[in-house]
């Protein structure tokens, strides 16, 4: 079983996201600040990319946290990751 990892630290997230070839992004048509998604290239046209300053702006007015794995069950590079609400942890 895979193990899941919480963290709001900006150097962390990022470096996760990189590693695995993502970028941020937001959702087009969530309006201001955006609901936050990692990109990994693949064609998704509800996506747009945007700035790791604005991608942290929204995170951090949000309140959010990364939760992550690194590897999965099988033991492969893993691209799990969701945002959720800080005040659930």
């Amino acid at each position: 079983m895979s193990k899941s990892v919480e963290t709001t630290d900006h150097k962390e997230i990022r470096g996760w996201v990189e590693e695995r070839g993502g970028h941020p992004a937001r959702v087009k048509t969530s309006g201001e600040g955006g609901i936050l998604r990692v990109d990994f290239g693949e064609p998704e046209d509800s996506l747009e990319q945007i700035s790791w300053d604005d991608f942290f702006s929204i995170f951090d007015e949000n309140e959010l946290c990364f939760l992550y794995q690194e590897e999965t069950s099988g033991g492969k590079t893993s691209r799990f990751n969701k945002f959720v609400s800080r005040s659930k942890h």
